[in-house]
């Protein structure tokens, strides 16, 4: 699933239901926080690998 789509995560006995911008459902085995805390370990990944080279040679934007 793309992290960047989820609209809503809502809680179930035994699952958890996904839902995407898209209205797409997913119900999966996972709870809630272990959702979150795989957003959130995804977001810092991506964020700490985009660094933009600033077109001032030798300096990056942060």
């Amino acid at each position: 699933l793309n992290a960047e789509l989820i609209e809503a995560l809502e809680s179930a006995p035994g699952q958890t239901v996904i839902q995407l911008a898209t209205s797409n459902r997913y119900v999966v085995r996972e709870n809630v926080d272990e959702i979150i805390e795989k957003v959130i370990e995804y977001r810092r990944k991506v964020n700490s690998e985009s660094k933009v080279p600033n077109p001032i040679k030798g300096y990056e934007r942060t």
